[in-house]
Parts: C-alpha cells; sequence; structure tokens
C-alpha cells in the first residue's frame, strides 16, 4: 500500500512518520516551494506530546521549546481568576510544550527526509484536482516552477492541506464557507524580560477583548530573556470577513489602544506589543463540521477536516491525533485489498469527526475560556476574590470539561498504551 499526502504541514509531516514506523510507504506533496520556519507560537498538549514521544522526536522539541509550567486566566485588570499546574506537574506522563511553529514543522520536516528519504517530499507542487477508479486514486498537481501539470497515483490519498483545502473543497464546495466570528486577531513575537516563572502562559480579559502571552524559546530562557509569543483580540463592530490577505502586517496603531491600561506589576502589555517587530493580522474563523471526511480512498484531516477556533490550544494537537488514528488504522489494512482501505478510512472517521466537531462547537463557546468570560458578565468592575464570583467547584468543573472533550484528561493519558 502507498499513501500520498497532500500538504506538509505539522499534521501532514506527523502522518508520514507515524506511517514510516508502520512499514506503510508514502510521500508528500506541498505547494510551497520551500519549507520556511514561518508562523508564531502554538502548544504541545500532552496528548499531542505523547504521540511526538513516540516517534522520537521529543528531546528536539525539547532543546527548542519552553516546557510550559502553568496556565492562568485573569480578568482585564490583571486578577486571577483560575490557575492550574501543566504538563509533568499536573499529573501527565509527558511534558507540555509551547513551541514556535515554524520550529515544530522544521523539526518534523528534517525527521521526514532523514527517514524517508528527500525524495518523498516534493515542494513547489499546488493540488489541482483528482479521480479515483478501481485500481487508485490519481491526484493532479501543478509545477509551481514550470507551470506544468504532472499527476501521481497511489491507494490512498489524505488531504492535510489546512483551512484552505482545495482537497475538502474539491468534495465539499457548496458547504466550504467559513464562519467569521466578528473577532479580529493581533499575533507577534516579542523578545523581552521574563515574567511570572519564565515558564507560564496566561489569558486575560473576556471574549470581546483578551490577551494571550506565553514564552516559546528554551534557548532564549536560559540566557536569562524571554521570546514571547502573544495574541491580542477585539470584536470589531459592524465586521465582515476581510477579503485582503489575511496574513498582512499591520502597525500597532491598529489595536493597541485598547490594551494602554493593561499593565500590572509583573508584566507590562502595552510594552510587550511595542516590543514586537512585526505584528500580523488574522480574522477569527471556522467552519461549519462536516457530514463526512471519507470518499472512498480519500479523507480528510487537521485543519482541512475540522478547522478550530485557536482556543484551548487544540489546533495542532487534534491534527497530530488525526495522524496517529489513521496510521493505527492504515496498519489494519488487508494487503490489496479495496475494500480494507475504504473500511480503515471510514474507521478513522468514525472517530475522529464527531470528536472534532464537538471541540468546534465547544470553542466557538469559548472553551475553557469561558472562566473569563463568567467573570467579566458577573463582576464587570472586577472582584475582591474569585469565588465570590465563581465557585471552585465551577471553575474545576470547567477545566476538566474540556480536557475530557479534547482529550487530554491526565487520567485518560496515564492509561494510554
Amino acid at each position: 500500500m502507498n499513501v500520498l499526502i497532500v500538504g506538509a504541514g505539522i499534521g501532514g509531516l506527523s502522518l508520514a512518520l507515524m506511517l514510516k514506523q508502520r512499514g506503510i510507504a508514502c510521500e508528500i506533496y506541498e505547494s510551497a516551494r520551500e519549507l520556511r520556519p514561518l508562523g508564531v507560537g502554538i502548544n504541545l498538549l500532552p496528548h499531542a506530546a505523547i504521540e511526538i514521544d513516540a516517534l522520537g522526536l521529543l528531546p528536539e522539541v525539547a532543546e527548542q521549546a519552553i516546557e510550559t509550567s502553568s496556565l492562568h486566566y485573569y480578568n482585564r485588570f490583571g486578577q486571577q481568576i483560575w490557575n492550574e499546574p501543566r504538563g509533568l506537574a499536573a499529573g501527565y506522563p509527558v511534558p507540555q510544550y509551547s513551541i514556535h511553529r515554524g520550529t515544530m514543522q522544521m523539526i518534523l520536516a528534517a525527521a521526514v527526509k532523514e527517514r524517508l528519504g528527500r525524495e518523498c517530499l516534493h515542494t513547489g507542487m499546488t493540488f489541482e484536482s483528482l479521480e479515483q477508479d478501481e485500481t487508485g486514486v490519481t491526484a493532479y498537481f501543478v509545477d509551481r516552477q514550470t507551470g506544468e501539470t504532472k499527476s501521481r497515483k497511489a491507494d490512498i490519498l489524505i488531504a492535510a492541506d489546512g483551512i484552505h483545502s482545495a482537497v475538502r473543497r474539491h468534495f465539499h464546495k457548496d458547504i466550504d464557507q467559513l464562519r467569521y466570528s466578528g473577532r479580529m486577531l493581533w499575533r507577534a513575537v516579542t523578545e523581552g524580560e521574563p515574567y511570572l516563572d519564565g515558564r507560564s502562559m496566561f489569558m486575560a480579559g473576556h471574549q470581546d477583548q483578551k490577551f494571550v502571552c506565553y514564552p516559546i524559546s528554551e534557548p532564549l530562557r536560559k540566557q536569562g530573556r524571554s521570546l514571547i509569543n502573544w495574541i491580542a483580540e477585539l470584536r470589531v463592530p459592524h465586521a465582515a470577513l476581510p477579503k485582503t490577505d489575511w496574513n498582512r502586517e499591520v502597525p500597532a496603531s491598529t489595536f493597541a489602544e485598547h490594551f494602554d491600561s493593561w499593565r500590572w506589576d509583573w508584566i507590562d502589555i502595552p510594552e510587550v506589543i511595542r516590543g514586537a517587530k512585526a505584528i500580523y493580522e488574522f480574522p477569527l474563523v471556522d467552519k461549519d463540521p462536516l457530514p463526512r471526511w471519507t470518499f472512498g480512498r480519500v479523507t480528510l484531516m487537521g485543519d482541512a477536516a475540522h478547522p478550530m477556533y485557536p482556543i484551548g490550544s487544540n489546533g495542532a494537537a487534534q491534527a497530530i491525533r488525526d495522524a496517529r488514528y489513521l496510521a493505527d488504522r492504515l496498519q489494519d489494512v488487508r494487503p490489496g485489498s479495496r475494500e480494507s482501505m475504504e473500511h480503515a478510512l471510514l474507521e478513522y472517521e468514525a472517530e475522529r469527526l464527531p470528536a472534532t466537531s464537538g471541540i468546534v462547537l465547544r470553542n466557538r463557546l469559548n472553551g475553557p475560556e469561558q472562566v473569563m468570560q463568567i467573570a467579566h458578565e458577573r463582576a464587570p468592575d472586577g472582584f475582591k476574590h474569585i469565588h465570590d464570583v465563581i465557585p471552585q467547584e465551577e471553575l474545576e468543573a470547567i477545566s476538566i470539561r474540556y480536557k475530557r472533550i479534547a482529550g487530554f484528561d491526565p487520567s485518560m493519558l496515564r492509561k494510554q498504551p
């Protein structure tokens, strides 16, 4: 059996490595002409870190990433709503890491080239169309350098080509619309002084005005500094989905005045914003859950299957979990059996589609960040003690409920083989 993966992001590269572990041949076709360490920070939650550890790559991640110690939620006055330990301190069998997305992608890409061979990763190849018959799937790609259309045939095709997936659009053209939240994100990284213990993640505000911060560079931490990944979020009145470049650079003056007073004794958020060399603007979007991902020998994974709001730090983690379930199901395929191949993809879909649909919908309700919204609604002018506003039991229930839905309840992961 041979597998064709469309997309060399974190999900597609992880899948290639997992298939290699299971003795399954694969190739990756990627639209970008070269893989470069682009993007900003991501969180590698424990349920994803377990899978990266199974690939033998966790030591390389640990060299570059911050081992996240704790997660804190605050209101817009800097009053603490909730905090909890993360990773090993929270009883997980592996740490939680915060890392630059590009750094993580380069670690995976280097492993793919080493273990599968450089010839298995084809860049500058944009997916155009596909067809399938009794003998397999044929995909057509446009070579971005020559403009020539090239074809590649495989037993199975997996679409890991992101939120704007061309493969998804091939099957779901009429229900592929983006769903815009009316909120805008501004993302950047700033080198500065460490805050709290230098390894903490925090979120402050509420759903219409929020600031997220976490450090992402272990080498810089060892030098007594911090590379801070941050996200500012605001609701935009009378908003419509922007038609311009979603990754465009904008000045801090676009939004910074809304955070001018967010100076607390342990961090100065206006200073963090001013320290960024480049700030990029993104609309907060997702897509409605699909009725199906699988069509014969083709299926979707990652953001191609279930794009979600970046709430709960779950996007990359769910793509990696998709890869694990796919690899396990494909390992069970009977050689030469078309029915077995298609059944394996349907088994994967039956497991992962409802699970990720639940996360997409929960994230629209603010996921675990709803503690900030509840505090804002019940005490808009602040509080003396959070338990006067939200009982401890309610805070704990919100936290564990999301962990169970997303698949990283500590008790579940301790039992995972």
